[in-house]
């Protein structure tokens, strides 16, 4: 280590017959500092004022989605400029509370639990551990919460696979209510008008269902709730909301602090992410793709002065790599990365990730990746949630051995198909992805893994190295097969490496008559 100078110790024992120069007691530095103080009573204001807003204050890695990881440099202003304007549009102030238990490396919590306590003085909460997290959350009830769709999902399952688990008369009570909420749950909570009768429903929803829910979640107190870092399937965005919870999206990237758009109280729709935030600007290019300009930009990627220079255009607009459009009431309304959307064999739009959002909504389905640019049809691999999959297999008597196993099992694989055509369903009747239903799928037979890097590690699927993997299983999918035989190295958690192999059942699926518009 040749440019370390100093090493501080703040425990002397074991420290005796050591005389190096470069070694020194921390409370012998703190005295020096006192004395230096004394002697030299402007040094740290001087220091201070030697700071520029436009210093780096930060360098956050990016998830390496469509490469390798860049350090992307961010100034003081710029998480300031970020910070303030959140803070205006969702009117957040000193009396809030935080729990922050995601990473700081991560722009989304350097945001809201760094940039914004700073700005606003609310009260930032850590837990305990990475295991207490729910229970931290639930005994601290904060009023801001920020999550990805992930944990939001997750939350969601944990919900589903208690109710499946309780008695009938619970669960006709959840699931009636559940329909009022889903009826008039997000007009309430957006101060619309709806009818006497469903706001007495909803109130006694709330009594008996909504508000022990929320109160399970850790989610009494919250005032208003972000998701970002992925898109979120509008049946989950739209289930948060209609039990109250006061959830919005809001999107951006590393590169942008995180601040691009944000939905203001009474404009949230669940199929985009809202409006550009304060002191933001967007345009939409030629070939789809979203740029934005404002002071929340990045100053530059770090020892990438190439990579700053392609980002940035002319103008000054930095390109997201994110294909969308504005819509009649200038909400941002993001279909998939730019590089992802591709096209069907009849020039139809193929829009991959939307499709895998919809299948992310059913508590089963864990992760999906759906293949059709250039093909004649849409397919899919489907991982399944092995904890809401096999209570639901357990409840119903069938005996599995682990993931393999109970991925295989045909009652699970016609489980998973009833999911696809609910999605397909919906599908037909959205004209801008309605070719896009899906024909053929299997489920896979082992979990997507950053660690085998099919995934990012913020759990992105890595499609392209999915495609080139898996190419056999493609291949199968679209050659009219009933099963293909495939064996994958895994790596385990200790380290070491394995096989697993499996003989995977392909499944076709019911598609829908693409429903007209009506005049």
């Amino acid at each position: 280590m040749p440019s370390l100078e100093h090493i501080a110790y703040d425990d002397p024992r074991g420290m005796r017959h050591y005389n190096q120069p470069f070694l020194h007691d921390v409370h012998e530095l703190m005295e020096m500092g006192r004395i230096h103080d004394r002697n030299h009573s402007d040094f740290l204001n001087e220091e201070v004022e030697k700071g520029h807003f436009d210093d780096v204050s930060v360098m956050l890695y990016t998830s390496g989605t469509t490469g390798k990881p860049k350090g992307v440099c961010q100034t003081h202003a710029a998480f300031i400029a970020a910070a303030q304007g959140g803070a205006q549009v969702d009117n957040l102030g000193a009396d809030g509370d935080i729990l922050s238990y995601l990473p700081m490396a991560w722009v989304g919590d350097h945001l809201f639990s760094f940039a914004q306590s700073l700005v606003c003085g609310f009260t930032i909460n850590c837990p305990e551990s990475g295991e207490t997290v729910m229970t931290d959350l639930r005994e601290i009830g904060p009023t801001n919460y920020f999550a990805p769709p992930r944990v939001f999902e997750s939350l969601l399952t944990s919900v589903q696979i208690r109710m499946e688990d309780a008695g009938q008369f619970k669960q006709k009570m959840f699931h009636h209510f559940m329909a009022v909420a889903k009826r008039c749950g997000g007009s309430i909570l957006d101060g619309k008008t709806v009818s006497t009768a469903d706001r007495f429903q909803y109130w006694l929803g709330n009594l008996l269902i909504y508000g022990p829910l929320r109160n399970v979640l850790g989610m009494s107190r919250i005032k208003v709730a972000y998701t970002a870092g992925a898109a979120i399937g509008p049946e989950l965005f739209s289930f948060y909301r209609s039990i109250g919870i006061n959830l919005k999206q809001l999107y951006g990237q590393t590169e942008t602090c995180a601040y691009v758009c944000l939905q203001p109280d009474g404009q949230v729709k669940a199929d985009t992410v809202g409006q550009p935030a304060p002191g933001v600007e967007i345009k939409i290019a030629d070939n789809g793709e979203v740029l934005v300009r404002g002071p929340m930009l990045l100053k530059g990627y770090y020892k990438r002065p190439d990579a700053t220079a392609e980002s940035i255009n002319a103008e000054g607009y930095f390109m997201t790599g994110d294909a969308g459009f504005l819509d009649e009431d200038g909400h941002l309304k993001i279909i998939d990365r730019a590089k992802d959307v591709g096209k069907l064999s009849n020039g139809a739009m193929f829009a991959p990730n939307y499709i895998e959002n919809k299948l992310k909504f059913f508590q089963f389905v864990k992760e999906a990746v759906c293949f059709g640019h250039d093909r004649d049809m849409v397919c899919a691999f489907i991982n399944i949630d092995v904890g809401a999959a096999g209570n639901w297999a357990e409840r119903r008597n069938i005996a599995y051995s682990g993931y393999t196993d109970l991925a295989g099992k045909a009652q699970v694989i016609e489980m998973i198909k009833t999911c696809i055509e609910e999605v397909n369903a919906s599908l037909a009747h959205d004209s801008m992805v309605a070719d896009s239903q899906i024909h053929r799928f299997l489920v896979l037979h082992k979990e997507l893994d950053p660690d085998d890097d099919e995934l990012t590690r913020t759990r992105k699927v890595r499609r392209n190295f999915i495609a080139e993997k898996y190419k056999v299983l493609i291949d199968a999918l679209y050659e009219g097969k009933g099963n293909q035989y495939i064996e994958t190295e895994v790596k385990f958690e200790d380290g070491r490496r394995g096989k697993v192999s499996a003989d995977l059942k392909i499944v076709d699926v019911k598609t829908f008559p693409i429903a007209k518009k009506a005049a």
